[in-house]
């Protein structure tokens, strides 16, 4: 192989190794609001619920309590309307992104 070559070789191996990084947090990122999305339709974007509405904000809300509701819901524990449904749907990992983003919104 000519030299030249050899170097466009190595040049974009280089540059493919530095994006895939990026493109994965990219995907994380995308999941991870993806799942928050789904909350949006009662509790509003990014947790913000509508001011007098009978359903919490979740933004801004400690992490361990959002956690801690999710896995009540999700047993019975605490009753609920659709929430113990919903609460169901998410595995303990999804949970922790979910309460991990909400916790991070400002209220």
């Amino acid at each position: 192989m000519k030299k030249q070559t050899i170097w466009n070789i190595l040049t974009v191996s280089v540059l493919a190794l530095h994006t895939v990084p990026a493109a994965a947090q990219d995907a994380k990122t995308i999941n991870l609001k993806s799942l928050a999305a789904t909350c949006a339709n009662c509790h509003g974007t990014n947790g913000k619920a509508f001011e007098g509405s009978a359903v919490v904000t979740l933004a801004g809300l400690p992490k361990d309590y959002i956690v801690t509701q999710m896995k009540a819901f999700a047993s019975g524990q605490r009753p609920a309307t659709i929430m113990h449904q919903l609460a169901k749907g998410y595995n303990d990992a999804q949970i922790e992104q979910i309460a991990s983003y909400f916790a991070a919104q400002k209220k």
